[in-house]
């Protein structure tokens, strides 16, 4: 398959310009020939001083209050009201970093500006007068440093200026071939959503500080340091380095207050490179991990990725381009989320705004979650790693959170988290509870790390990172469940993400009794917690609650109309289209219904989604969702519809997810995810190999995809027939595997080995 996206023209924006990143330094290359834009950010530039203290003094009391309403006088719009006493103050915003300005006048011909995914690398090439010049542009992991060269066809060709900014107050100086900029981000920000006389605060002293170094090497010609930069000419061929560092020492202390220093961490970078091994490097670290798996669909298709996007939302079919899509996604996930880093945010590692929607941060109620639903299944199991280290902050800060606001041990994330571990529910008392009050988004974030170890086996990840999780969020989860009348457990306070109800008088309310959501995510939480147990040979008291406390949950319940009822009671809901599709949890991501051992549940499931996809056109990441459902329902034609919408509709000319003026990441990394379900399923006993193919994708392959238990397949089909189906296990096991809908093949494989299952 082709792994290019290429364009005719520049970048006519932000969004349209194409993402290079290695986890820690992000870019967006415009491609522009005489004014050269490249926007940069670093994944711990955010707004903040440092960790906030939560400051609700009558936690325990308000939760009182919240399960008296609800359970004694059935008061859920009180109820509601009064858990805007729990809220703490809204999450820090991530920052942009700076620009890269590149200035040549002159006009070109010949254009043509391509992103490799397979490479990293993206290009840009065009002809002034008779010289033909290529652009390269990349982030290397290995020497964590920009790359970006220019060369020409004839000698002398090169001349062009260099220079560094920032929105944020900044100070630059240039040296011989080295330019500088050292800078801080706001020490205080209001969120894009709230209004504030002074929005974006800078204090000297406080706030994340920063440095960027670059140095030009030139071949042939000059480099002149001026007040602007640097001025190249008469070059052959020009190669420049960027680094960047900041003063963040961790999510618990406060940032470092000299951005000096942050620039001395970033001119040592420069000076460790070996210019002579630098791309090989980079090549065999992005080629390496990209490699591992691969999707191709239909023939090859020679066109624009734009003027390809146009033809699907003409009508026309392009296999190739859902395989793009596929590769993209992956590609993303390696450029913003390796080993060390931050987690990839709303926005990956991409953003230029310094008040960007929602802040840029994690939203924990579906995004966070949907950005990694690729990483295991399409084999980038580094790039998990990140969301690991996340978590296991986010269960330190969630401790003090989950004593202070419940006097509940274990630990609590609701919906919004940031560079400082925000672990309350945010808001200050403005926010309405229906996103803020989401007590159980550490639960379904937790249940990642044990879905990370079925797929990659692990027991020392297993006891010493996801086990402490797991326990530590079901402690909190039992303390937190009350006794209603009819001697069941509630979960009190629940709500269904970002869905209000109606009540009886009208008003719109959000805080209920133990939602089908959080219904899922409770019995989910404590299977994972015995199944922990179970391999690494325990038996505590709290799985042994856990287990008691199932008996006595509420029941999933189906409404009149064959619905999977969303709440308790069958309120009427503010959306019956409603983007979140949480009360169908328990179908995907969790693996709680399935059509064929849960047919009445999957009917349900069904029923509810001709509800909720009669109305309002599908945003991105809802698409993903639906299309992931759709999968397990073993319905590819409605998955096929679903993505050929969201081709469309809602992407920019360069894949990335676009509803208006609005990126978010989520989507591209769900919609790969989605798509390898199509392909693999792995929650069940029987992993399937393509379990629901859409027609139009007749002929194809895929290479490297994964499944729970350490297994990675390799299959090729013609006319919607499989002729060959190679697995590879890495540990030993015993697996049963369904081919295409056939009967179920039994193997024991040993660690290591290969076994043709078909062809």
């Amino acid at each position: 398959m082709s792994h290019e996206l290429w364009f005719r023209t520049p970048a006519p924006d932000w969004f349209e310009a194409l993402p290079i990143g290695n986890g820690h330094l992000g870019a967006k290359v415009f491609g522009r020939v005489d004014e050269e834009r490249i926007a940069l950010n670093l994944d711990d530039v955010w707004s903040g001083a440092g960790p906030r203290k939560l400051e609700v003094t009558d936690g325990p009391e308000v939760l009182a209050d919240i399960r008296r309403l609800l359970l004694d006088e059935g008061d859920r719009y009180a109820a509601s009201e009064r858990s805007r006493a729990l809220q703490g103050p809204l999450v820090e915003s991530y920052q942009p970093l700076g620009d890269l300005l590149i200035t040549s006048p002159g006009s070109s011909s010949e254009y043509r500006r391509s992103l490799d995914l397979r490479t990293g690398i993206v290009a840009v090439g065009y002809t002034r007068g008779d010289v033909r010049f290529r652009r390269e542009t990349y982030v290397s992991t290995p020497d964590q440093v920009m790359v970006w060269t220019i060369e020409a066809d004839q000698l002398g060709s090169v001349d062009l200026d260099l220079a560094l900014t920032s929105q944020h107050p900044f100070i630059t100086a240039a040296d011989g071939s080295t330019v500088t900029l050292t800078g801080h981000a706001p020490s205080d920000l209001t969120i894009e959503y709230r209004q504030s006389p002074e929005p974006i605060r800078y204090e000297e002293g406080r706030g994340i500080g920063f440095g960027v170094a670059l140095r030009a090497f030139t071949t042939g010609g000059t480099v002149t340091p001026s007040n602007a930069g640097l001025s190249v000419r008469g070059a052959d061929a020009l190669t420049v380095l960027l680094s960047a560092a900041s003063t963040f020492e961790g999510w618990s202390v406060a940032p470092g207050s000299d951005p000096a220093t942050a620039l001395r961490e970033a001119t040592e970078l420069l000076d460790a490179v070996d210019l002579g091994k630098l791309k090989q490097r980079h090549l065999e670290d992005h080629t390496t991990l990209y490699d591992r798996a691969e999707l191709t669909l239909g023939e090859p298709v020679d066109l624009p990725t734009d003027e390809r996007i146009r033809a699907v939302a003409a009508g026309g079919t392009d296999p190739g381009l859902a395989a793009l899509i596929f590769g993209f996604g992956r590609y993303l996930l390696m450029a913003s989320s390796r080993p060390g880093t931050q987690a990839a945010n709303l926005q990956g590692i991409w953003n230029e705004d310094r008040r960007p929607m929602w802040a840029s941060d994690w939203t924990n109620n579906i995004n966070t979650q949907m950005n990694y639903w690729p990483a295991d299944v399409a084999g980038l199991r580094e790039c998990f790693d990140p969301l690991t280290d996340n978590l296991v902050n986010l269960a330190g800060s969630g401790a003090e959170t989950a004593r202070i606001l419940y006097d509940a041990p274990g630990w609590v994330s609701h919906h919004n988290s940031d560079l400082w571990m925000a672990s309350w529910p945010v808001g200050a008392g403005g926010d309405d509870p229906v996103w803020s009050m989401a007590a159980t988004c550490g639960v379904w974030l937790s249940a990642h790390l044990m879905e990370h170890h079925r797929f990659h086996p692990d027991a020392d990840f297993l006891r010493a990172k996801a086990y402490p999780v797991l326990r530590g969020a079901t402690e909190f989860v039992l303390s937190m469940l009350v006794e209603d009348r009819d001697g069941r457990l509630q979960f009190i306070p629940s709500t269904a993400p970002e869905h209000h109800f109606y009540v009886a008088s009208g008003e719109k309310a959000s805080v209920d009794l133990t939602t089908t959501y959080d219904n899922w995510l409770i019995r989910e939480l404590v299977a994972n917690l015995q199944e922990a147990e179970a391999e690494l040979g325990l038996a505590s008291e709290v799985a042994a609650r856990g287990q008691a406390a199932l008996l006595r949950l509420p029941e999933i319940q189906v409404a009149d109309d064959g619905r999977l009822m969303e709440w308790q009671t069958d309120w009427p809901p503010s959306e019956f289209d409603h983007r979140h599709q949480s009360h169908l949890y328990g179908l995907y991501p969790g693996a709680q219904m399935d059509p064929a051992s849960t047919p009445d549940w999957a009917a349900a499931v069904r029923a509810s989604l001709a509800v909720r996809t009669s109305g309002r056109p599908p945003g991105g990441w809802t698409s993903a969702w639906l299309i992931a459902l759709w999968a397990r329902l073993f319905d590819p034609e409605k998955a096929a519809a679903v993505l050929r919408d969201y081709t469309s509709r809602l992407v920019s000319d360069n894949l990335l997810h676009r509803d208006g003026d609005i990126f978010q990441i989520d989507a591209n990394f769900g919609l790969t995810g989605a798509i390898a379900e199509l392909l693999i399923q792995s929650h069940t006993d029987v992993i399937q190999l393509l379990p629901a193919l859409p027609a139009e994708w007749p002929d194809g392959s895929y290479r490297g995809l994964r499944a729970r238990g350490g297994l990675a397949f390799d299959v090729t089909w013609v006319g919607g027939e499989v002729t060959s189906a190679v697995v590879t296990a890495d540990v030993a096991g015993a697996y049963a595997v369904r081919i295409a809908g056939g009967a179920p093949v039994e193997l024991t494989l040993a660690a290591g080995e290969t076994v043709a299952l078909s062809g």
